[in-house]
């Protein structure tokens, strides 16, 4: 790492103008919402929710950017063990908004509960910043751990509510749902590409502290564009009846008890593993018996919100070898011309900023024509993508020779249908869920949503760890081997999805939807998928 003072000065330059923006967005967010309800034919909660989430994403995208690195280079962790302990940390970060979102769902309400994890998310990011020495025999490593926790039970907190809260600024059948949450995902990747830009700069060419500390700086200002827009939501996410003081601070202790197990949980990748299975049974049990209780027609949304829930291990498993094993890949394997490896992280987003408009624009015109792919479809569609993704790195790396350093190309085309396959199943995903779940269990379906895709983030660890070898180094031959079955397996799923999405569709029941009461928003006329 460099450490100079001129490195020094353009460290304090990036982190004020960083700040500087966010102050002028959090101010303009602030001023924008005092007009009209609506811009450019969305809520203005909408724009509010995207420039929060958006810095959240940033500090968020940005350390995972490192992470892999700093787990390797600094904590001296093998590859095949810092894998698997990436993989845990991402599966905590998605498991834990089961917890945040039943809590939001009966008591908090979204709103508080989304302030109240980014608080936590603050902390976690700004004891990031805290790097020792290194080695595993630093006792700092337990500050790195502890930073793990807080970051982990803040996303619990904040990740499925806030985006429940999207839908809860729309009426059950209005056609703008998907293109609202694919908006939403580029306020995600803008805050991802800006984030993974400068805090993979500053980590890997200053210093790991310097980069953390960046992202805890983006942190911060999204709790100030969330604070200062509370107006724009129109009453969105808040509590389902008063709650008692007293029992609210009983909450947030609980909150920050469950920093506590998870600062020992992160350290045991063989617990999380079971606690995975056990839980994925006891959450898959509730949501039966919950359905079970229901009518005919909201019972088979349910199906069809757990059908879709049950393809996200193998995507994400697939899809989250980014920020992990394609990382070090990228690092090791590939001629970037002494670009920082973790810059690469930056390319996914920026596909979607670019991206995610056609998409969401193609969804609108194709529902006016009654020719829009039903989720179930677009389900399919992702996993073939995301497979292909594979095989064009595997026959791309093949064809340029073993010994020789892949084409960067190579390394944007995996990006490029990766990401196209992103913008067909995960905002799709979030709308669906908000969109066919009862409105007694919005957020823990959510929560499940995330649940799953925790499950995903281990299977990607556990994947990332078996392209390390017996020795848990990894070769160029053996992250090729890997890559190339599970893309020939997701292609196989995402055909048999294909086939059986006409079957889930009917079980939406998408013609009977009701509305939950919210105002002044368009209703589609047209049948929606």
């Amino acid at each position: 790492m460099k450490d100079t003072a001129l490195w020094a000065q353009e460290d304090w330059i990036a982190a004020i103008a960083v700040v500087v923006l966010g102050v002028f967005l959090a101010i303009g967010a602030k001023i924008a919402i005092q007009r009209e309800p609506e811009f450019a034919g969305h809520p203005k909660g909408l724009y509010m929710l995207f420039f929060a989430e958006m810095w959240e994403r940033f500090s968020y995208y940005g350390m995972r950017a490192i992470l892999i690195f700093y787990l390797t280079q600094h904590w001296l962790f093998g590859d095949g063990k810092s894998n698997l302990i990436y993989g845990a940390y991402t599966s905590l970060v998605y498991i834990t908004p089961v917890l945040g979102g039943y809590l939001a769902d009966r008591y908090l309400g979204q709103r508080k509960a989304v302030l109240f994890g980014g608080i936590l998310l603050a902390i976690g990011h700004s004891l990031m910043a805290v790097e020792g020495v290194g080695g595993q025999s630093d006792p700092t490593i337990n500050v790195f751990w502890l930073a793990l926790a807080f970051i982990i039970v803040g996303s619990g907190f904040l990740k499925a509510n806030i985006s429940v809260m999207v839908g809860q600024l729309y009426s059950l059948t209005d056609i703008r749902r998907d293109g609202a949450y694919t908006i939403f995902y580029m306020g995600i990747n803008l805050g991802a590409a800006i984030g993974t830009i400068l805090v993979a700069y500053l980590g890997q060419t200053v210093g790991w502290g310097w980069g953390f500390g960046l992202a805890g700086i983006g942190m911060v200002l999204g709790l100030v564009v969330f604070v200062l827009g509370k107006s724009a939501l129109r009453g969105a996410g808040e509590a389902p009846q008063p709650l008692a003081r007293s029992k609210e601070i009983m909450l947030y202790a609980v909150g920050v008890g469950a920093v506590a197990v998870i600062w020992g949980l992160v350290q045991a990748q063989g617990v999380i593993q079971m606690l995975l299975a056990v839980s994925g049974i006891a959450l898959l049990g509730y949501v039966l018996y919950e359905s079970f209780k229901l009518p005919k027609e909201p019972r088979e949304r349910m199906f069809a919100i757990l059908f879709l829930i049950s393809l996200n291990p193998i995507f994400w498993g697939l899809f989250e070898q980014a920020g992990g094993s394609m990382n070090l890949f990228t690092d090791r394997f590939v001629d970037r011309s002494g670009v920082p490896a973790g810059i690469f992280q930056s390319i996914n987003p920026i596909y979607i900023i670019l991206l995610a408009p056609l998409f969401a624009g193609l969804w609108q015109w194709l529902a006016r024509r009654g020719k829009e792919p039903s989720a179930p479809a677009k389900f399919g569609l992702a996993l073939l993508q995301m497979g292909f993704a594979n095989l064009v790195l595997v026959w791309g790396a093949e064809a340029y020779g073993m010994l020789a350093m892949t084409p960067v190309l190579l390394v944007f085309a995996y990006y490029l249908f990766a990401t196209t396959a992103e913008l067909c199943l995960s905002p799709v995903g979030l709308s669906a869920m908000n969109r066919l779940a009862p409105k007694f269990l919005a957020s823990l379906i959510m929560g499940a949503w995330f649940y799953m895709t925790a499950v995903g983030n281990f299977v990607a660890g556990k994947i990332g760890e078996a392209t390390g070898g017996h020795d848990g180094a990894m070769s160029k031959q053996g992250l090729l081997d890997v890559y190339e079955l599970f893309g020939w397996i997701a292609i196989g799923i995402g055909v048999l999805v294909l086939l059986v999405s006409p079957i889930v569709k009917r079980w939406m029941h998408l013609d009977t939807l009701e509305d939950r009461g919210v105002p002044d928003n368009r209703v589609a006329s047209e049948t929606i998928a």
